[in-house]
């Protein structure tokens, strides 16, 4: 089976790599994009893709779906537009993979819903590196026995939440193996609001915006004498595509909404 593929922003870092990835799959159609802007009505006429990149440019998601008929659309775009277009695709029964954090508690309550009132499938991966996955993995496990815990994620100056989708579910998987507590000193005090990070459950998430980074994360573990440090790096966007393809492949056998990639694994 082919499964047909739409993908949203492909003129960015991610949705350019993602773009690239299907086209090469034998097992994947690309039927159409989503931008933002018109630009072109074919990605032919974008300097970013080579000239048999035969695909119809969207600016509507309903059009798109209604012209192209997808089986998955991967968005890869901002959290402002994410979540509108999930709720969408939902309704018309097109299957979402999402790599775009942001969504709110609620939000995400909401389109768990309808996926699951729909028979919809649908991924939202805060992060699609494998490593990535295998780092939160081993920290909730460390968790069980050193519950002191921080983390500091690191990422480019362009990404728009903080802290990230990965260093929050790090933290709620840590939660489920930690008893809530408050870290550090009972009378501590911050002389600049905000330099403890934010908290989870008494953990800390410090957030790293600078240019020359992509996606980075380290949960720091500390114990009477010891600490223990888990690290991922991402050093380009290409990291992220192997998740990108399994998700795509996985969806469209699922009738509910998945969140976070180790269900996958």
């Amino acid at each position: 089976m082919t499964v047909r593929v739409a993908i949203a922003g492909p003129r960015g870092k991610m949705g350019k790599e993602a773009v690239h990835t299907v086209m090469k799959a034998t097992d994947m159609e690309l039927v159409a994009v989503l931008d933002h802007r018109e630009i072109a009505m074919n990605l032919t006429a974008y300097s970013e893709f080579p000239e048999n990149y035969d695909v119809a440019v969207y600016t509507d998601l309903e059009a798109l779906i209604k012209d192209t008929k997808p089986d998955v659309f991967v968005d890869l775009t901002t959290p402002k537009a994410v979540y509108t277009h999930t709720k969408t695709l939902l309704e018309h029964h097109v299957r979402p993979v999402i790599g775009t954090t942001g969504f709110t508690d609620e939000q995400l309550q909401e389109v768990t819903d309808l996926a699951k009132a729909n028979g919809t499938g649908a991924i939202i991966a805060p992060n699609f590196a494998i490593g990535a996955v295998l780092m939160m993995k081993f920290a909730a496990e460390a968790a069980k026995y050193m519950p002191d815990v921080e983390i500091i994620e690191l990422h480019h100056d362009q990404k728009l939440d903080a802290p990230s989708g990965t260093g929050v579910k790090t933290a709620q998987l840590i939660a489920q193996n930690r008893p809530a507590h408050k870290q550090g000193h009972p009378e501590e005090h911050e002389t600049i609001q905000g330099s403890r990070g934010g908290d989870i459950e008494g953990m800390r998430i410090h957030s790293v915006r600078l240019q020359g980074l992509v996606a980075h994360q380290e949960v720091l573990f500390g114990g009477e004498g010891q600490m223990l440090t888990i690290r991922h790096d991402s050093y380009n966007r290409a990291s992220f595509m192997s998740g990108v393809k399994l998700c795509i492949e996985k969806v469209v056998d699922l009738n509910e909404l998945v969140y976070g990639l180790e269900n996958l694994l």
